[in-house]
């Protein structure tokens, strides 16, 4: 999809330098997809202690003597 955005110069700039990317299309895919995935482990982290789990660890760690 095309879309026509304005960004500011100096972000792009810096964004490109420290990631070394010159293209930026890529840079602004590649920043989306962190986006995405930063969003996605903060909804996992929001679970923590959330979800009853009924494990037994010691008897999964000990699954060679089976």
């Amino acid at each position: 999809m095309k879309t026509t955005i304005n960004l500011p110069d100096q972000l792009i700039e810096k964004a490109q330098k420290e990631l070394n990317i010159k293209n930026k299309t890529t840079l602004i895919i590649m920043g989306l997809q962190e986006l995405i995935h930063q969003s996605s482990i903060n909804k996992l982290r929001n679970l923590r202690g959330k979800i009853p789990l009924d494990i037994d660890l010691d008897k999964l760690r000990d699954r060679s003597h089976e």
